[in-house]
Parts: C-alpha cells; sequence; structure tokens
C-alpha cells in the first residue's frame, strides 16, 4: 500500500521512530507518545501528527501497543519486506559502509559491492566480493533495486547514470556532488563533510 501526499519531513522521521521502537520493544509491550518522545527526543505532539497521516492506531489511556507500531511503520516505509541494495565504491568510505552492521536493523541486504580498482577487485569484505564495475547491469537480473554510491565527485554522475540503465529505482549519494537522475528514481544526498560544517554555529 502506498501512502499518498505525506511531507518529506514526516518520512525522515519515521526511521527514528522504528529505531526507537525496536530498541524498546524488549522491555516494554505499550508506549505513550510522550514516553516515545522523550526516549527519542522528539516533540510528543509531532509525533501524534505523524502517526495522524496514516490512521489512528494508539489507545487512549494505554498508549500505542510497540510491535504493532513497528508492524505499521515498517508497512509505511515498505520494510516489510528485505530490501537488497548494491555499493559502488570500495574505498575507505565504501569499506566503512560494507562493515556497518546497522542496516540489517531496517532489512537492508549490501549484496554487492563494485570497483573500478584491479587492486580491489576480487577481495571480500564482510563476505561480499567486490566486482568489477563493468558487471552493473546484472543488477537487474538479480532483484536489486537499490544503491549506494561512494565514490569521487568526478565519477558520481556517471555512476548514477549507469546505475540507472541498469535499472536502479533508488539512490543514496555519499559523493559531495547533486546528481541528476530521472524523476521514476529516488535521491538521497548526504555530504558528510557539509553535515559538520552545521556543527560550529552551535557551539
Amino acid at each position: 500500500m502506498k501512502y499518498h501526499r505525506i511531507p518529506d519531513e514526516t518520512v525522515r522521521r519515521l526511521p527514528v521512530y522504528l529505531r526507537g521502537l525496536l530498541f524498546l520493544s524488549d522491555h516494554k509491550q505499550n508506549i505513550s507518545s510522550r514516553n516515545l518522545a522523550d526516549f527519542i527526543s522528539v516533540n510528543d505532539s509531532q509525533i501524534r501528527k505523524d502517526f495522524s497521516y496514516f490512521g489512528a492506531f494508539g489507545t487512549p489511556g494505554v498508549g500505542y501497543d510497540i510491535r504493532k507500531l513497528i508492524r505499521q511503520i515498517k508497512k509505511m516505509l515498505n520494510l516489510s519486506v528485505s530490501h537488497k541494495a548494491a555499493l559502488v565504491g570500495a574505498g575507505n568510505l565504501g569499506s566503512a559502509i560494507l562493515a556497518y552492521p546497522g542496516f540489517r536493523m531496517y532489512g537492508f541486504d549490501i549484496a554487492a559491492a563494485f570497483d573500478n580498482d584491479p587492486k580491489k577487485i576480487g577481495r571480500e569484505i564482510n563476505n561480499v566480493r567486490i566486482e568489477d564495475i563493468s558487471s552493473l547491469r546484472t543488477l537487474e537480473r538479480r532483484k536489486i533495486s537499490l544503491a549506494i554510491i561512494a565514490v569521487p565527485r568526478d565519477a558520481a554522475q556517471q555512476t548514477a547514470d549507469a546505475l540507472v540503465k541498469a535499472g536502479v529505482k533508488g539512490i543514496l549519494n555519499f559523493s559531495p556532488l547533486r546528481i541528476t537522475a530521472p524523476k521514476k528514481v529516488k535521491v538521497i544526498t548526504i555530504d558528510i563533510a557539509m553535515e559538520l560544517a552545521r556543527l560550529p554555529y552551535y557551539i
């Protein structure tokens, strides 16, 4: 089921709610919006507003059934089934991404990794063998529709173009370049240095 006309800011917060609920699920059965807000440092009225886009599924005086809420948010985010992703770029950042265990919490499996460096091709990182970037064309056949770009700036757009041609529908871009893609492909860019540059303002 698709949910339409939901603000992007709400969609950005849903994984935050999900992460908090997953941690709490081993200790509690129910939780109020206020207690959830305190745990994840979000305003409780914001939580109620965000959940209102999907209908009411809390109980007055009892709160939310945590396991039921986890299932509902996963359904909202289309995380009820596992998703395979490909990584392009097996340098320092790419290697760290491959070794990061947190993707499993949300049902993601980095099932393939690619690079154009002959010294990296054939190596294994976290049980994923690095393949030649020319094999990107196999992604559609392997039912991999998500990709992570961790290549240098000057190779980012070319990599994105190759991924789109290979049938990828969603790209997480760690390159410091605003890449372009067809409207049918969702691109999220995370520039770590730019995010760090915000911190001095607050201190």
